[in-house]
């Protein structure tokens, strides 16, 4: 009987494949492996086995696996089902899924290697001179890789050269897999053997009488392990005696100490003092915690809506301390890795090592490390804090699972596939594990707060701040008026800088908010109206002060700033607009004596940016932090009395029917920064429209009111959550070609969705990184089958990609669009 397995490929394509495998190998192969697997010409990829039969593929001859590269799953059968639930819902492959799931080192992948054909005689002066280099470079050593042979012919395009060496029998092509990630190995010493008794090492520290450093170094040595037991860190022994690490070579050499090399995580975190206590809830909290309970025993997932610092995050560790003494695994879902360096220490306080971190700022050795833990149920990694791509790790016994400020759209990928959302894909994998799982926010998204009311989803309040705090008062400050007045400094009012100066004389913190980072968005030529724009998108390029560059922030192209206008050649450029570096230059002028610091894309780019500035802030080494909307989500900075909204129009005049929720949230949010102690803060947002109705609700905390509003308005324009919308992307560099492309799909969708099918339609930034855009939205009313729909897409899709003539358009579907 022949045997065959499925596989699934990191590779965007639609179909599982299927190889040939041994009695032996079926009997083996379980669910989940890695196995390497030829595909294409020569090339070896990494698969995923999903299932082993005995039914042979129709369409074509199964090839043979090349390896078997694991002994047990790396991925468990809740996390194959969780990814092919992912790639049915969000319309994509399942091979992008496994491809933004595992970390990039467990996909191995062929290296091809160029070996000597021992088996004819070469003419050399049949060679060329690159040819000769390579053929002379292999009588010396047995293989090359390609980059080898690009340096030894100092060539960029070596694959001609390769071909022709191929023709003329003088080479031969290889493959071999190889492993990227690498384990960590230090330096450990012990004593041998020979001196393990205290008479043996007594008779040897008599001989050294005439070498002190290394009397020195075996006394340090006896002392730290008769300290901790166990063999000792090399660096740790030197720093402690003070000797060279040739000092302790020479006695590994005398056999006086034996070397180990153990294996240790990258990952390690400063140990904080642990504060094993039982948690003291508020009366408020300890009721929100009693509702929380109640909704899990149902079986539902809970929305906890709480006001800024009303103390959510302890009711969370309240209920992680339940989780973990289960035994079971938790998932702390973040919106940003920003807010990971607080939360770490604060959850090490209450629960000690049992901590792991999971984000995209991590090397990729350090997410296989932290991988491996959570399979292997390690107690370092009971509960996981993370960004989205944390919902993708192998958890077997997860048993709660928070989604930290659910409302924030950082959540939703959009770029590459899948484009998930990560609140809505961990709702799937709690369900799927029999978790309970808990949204939490002070200013939920319209979505939760609905299934919430309708009783989708059991809610919980928090409405009063710890400790009984009053809510931060809220002024708005009309610049319209200040502006005509001539009362403005910069892009501050005279009332905010008035209250600036009290803040700082009395030692308290500010916050200042500009969601646009670089010094100006546009750079214009006052002559002619001249602006620079991105030669590969449709946008204007923003100036960023500190390297004197004009930048573009969807592809990165930037370009020294120059002297004159490119147009019409005068000295007449002047900016437009403002970010939060120019907020930090006029803060330097205006308040010479305060420390200001500022956080946004560009400041935390490095692996620990995010961290350093938030230490440096809470130390108090900052007086005025300025940022974009970082700073906004669930920071918790005990000295901030006031925060500053440098311009809200910004947010409310975006082409977005979501506007004016996020505008609500993030205002809300970053006006819950100021005062979370005993002193009530204050918050200043400046705008040019102080009546607008968005403001009023924000500075009168009326989540209520904004939610009806808003809820009311998209049940009359046909907006989520009363339908559910699906947009079509697509992507050409022939213009006239894209145009045509939408107007035959959109008008083939109306055959099948009618009046609910809109555009097409070009975007805001119709443009980007030269490919050319176009958007149709199909919107789908609550009650209809949304799987049937997408089928239907997919059947319209066939027959779009029969059509030669777009062929080279591409279509992205995007599930939920937000």
């Amino acid at each position: 009987m022949e045997y065959f397995v499925d596989v699934a490929l990191a590779i965007p394509l639609e179909k599982l494949f299927t190889y040939s495998i041994s009695k032996e190998e079926a009997d083996f192969i379980k669910p989940g492996m890695r196995i390497a697997v030829p595909f294409g010409k020569k090339k070896i990829y990494t698969a995923i086995a999903i299932q082993v039969h005995t039914n042979p593929p129709t369409a074509y001859e199964a090839k043979s696996i090349e390896l078997i590269l694991d002994e047990t799953p790396l991925i468990n059968t809740i996390q194959l089902e969780h990814w092919q639930w992912l790639a049915n819902y969000y319309m994509c492959t399942f091979g992008e899924v496994v491809k933004a799931a595992l970390p990039k080192a467990f996909l191995l992948e062929s290296e091809t290697i160029i070996m000597p054909n021992s088996e004819i005689a070469v003419n050399e002066s049949e060679l060329t001179d690159n040819e000769f280099l390579i053929y002379e470079a292999l009588e010396n050593q047995n293989s090359l890789s390609i980059q080898d042979i690009i340096q030894i012919t100092d060539r960029k395009q070596v694959l001609p050269i390769v071909n022709s060496l191929l023709a003329k029998n003088v080479i031969q092509v290889h493959e071999r897999i190889y492993e990227e990630y690498k384990p960590k190995m230090i330096r450990h010493v012990k004593f041998s053997s020979l001196y393990a008794s205290d008479e043996a090492l007594q008779d040897f520290l008599d001989e050294l009488s005439r070498a002190p450093k290394q009397r020195e170094a075996v006394l340090h040595l006896f002392q730290l392990q008769a300290g901790k037991g166990n063999a000792i860190k090399v660096s740790e022994l030197v720093q402690k005696s003070g000797c060279s690490s040739a000092i302790i070579k020479s006695l590994i050499d005398k056999n006086v100490f034996e070397e180990l090399q153990i294996r240790t995580d990258r990952v390690v975190f400063n140990q904080i003092n642990f504060k094993s206590r039982e948690f003291e809830l508020s009366a408020h909290q300890l009721q929100a915690f009693n509702t929380i309970k109640e909704g899990f025993k149902a079986n539902k997932p809970v929305l906890l809506y709480g006001v800024t610092s009303s103390g959510k995050t302890e009711v969370y560790f309240e209920l992680i301390a339940e989780a973990i003494n289960r035994g079971e695994q938790v998932l702390y879902l973040l919106p940003e890795i920003a807010l990971t360096s607080q939360l770490i220490n604060r959850l090490q306080e209450h629960f000690g090592e049992k901590v792991a971190v999971y984000h995209s700022k991590y090397s990729v050795n350090e997410r296989v490390e932290v991988w491996n833990n959570v399979l292997h149920q390690k107690q370092k990694a009971q509960i996981t804090i993370g960004a989205r791509s944390s919902l993708f790790l192998p958890f077997s016994n997860l048993g709660l699972l928070i989604v930290d400020e659910e409302h924030e759209s950082s959540f939703k990928q959009f770029d590459p596939a899948p484009r998930y959302h990560a609140r809505d894909a961990a709702l799937v994998l709690a369900k799927l594990h029999k978790a309970q799982c808990l949204l939490g926010s002070a200013t939920p998204s319209i979505e939760s707060y609905k299934n919430a009311k309708d009783g989708k989803y059991h809610l919980a309040k928090m409405t009063e701040r710890f400790g009984n705090v009053l809510m931060p008062k809220i002024e708005l400050i009309d610049i319209k008026e200040a502006t005509r007045k001539k009362k403005m400094k910069g892009h501050f009012s005279e009332l905010l800088l008035e209250h600036m100066w009290n803040a700082l004389n009395e030692k308290e913190q500010l916050i200042l908010f500009q969601n646009r980072r670089g010094f100006a968005p546009v750079v214009e030529c006052t002559t002619c109206g001249h602006s620079e724009r991105c030669p590969n998108c449709d946008v204007s390029l923003t100036y960023h002060q500190y390297k004197k560059q004009l930048r573009c922030h969807y592809c990165g192209y930037h370009e020294l700033l120059g002297v004159s206008c490119k147009a019409c050649g005068n000295n007449t450029l002047e900016t437009q607009g403002f970010g939060t570096e120019q907020i930090e230059q006029e803060l330097q002028n205006l308040f010479p004596e305060a420390k200001t610091g500022r956080m946004d894309l560009d400041t935390t780019r490095s692996k620990y940016g995010y961290q350093k500035i938030i230490k440096a802030f809470e130390n108090h080494e900052i007086d005025i932090l300025v940022g974009t909307q970082m700073i906004t989500k669930g920071l918790d900075f005990r000295n901030v009395g006031m925060v500053g909204i440098m311009n809200a129009d910004t947010l409310l005049n975006f082409p977005d029917y979501r506007a004016h929720e996020k505008s609500y949230q993030l205002l809300t949010q970053v006006a819950g920064r100021a005062g979370r102690t005993e002193k009530q803060g204050k918050v200043f947002i400046q705008t040019y429209n102080p009546f607008h109705k968005i403001l009023q609700q924000v500075s009168t905390n009326s989540f209520e009111e904004m939610f009806n509003e808003q809820l009311y308005e998209r049940e009359q324009f046909l907006y989520p959550p009363k339908v559910r919308i699906l947009k079509i992307t697509l992507k050409s560099k022939d213009y006239n070609r894209l145009n045509e492309g939408a107007i035959w799909l959109a008008k083939s969708l109306r055959t099948v969705f009618g009046s609910w099918v809109l555009g097409p339609e070009p975007p805001v930034v119709s443009r980007i990184k030269r490919d050319y855009l176009n958007n149709i939205i199909i919107k789908i009313p609550a009650g209809n089958s949304v799987s049937k729909a997408k089928k239907s897409i997919k059947k319209v899709q066939n027959s779009f990609d029969a059509i030669g003539v777009f062929k080279n358009i591409r279509l992205v579907y995007n599930v939920d669009h937000i």
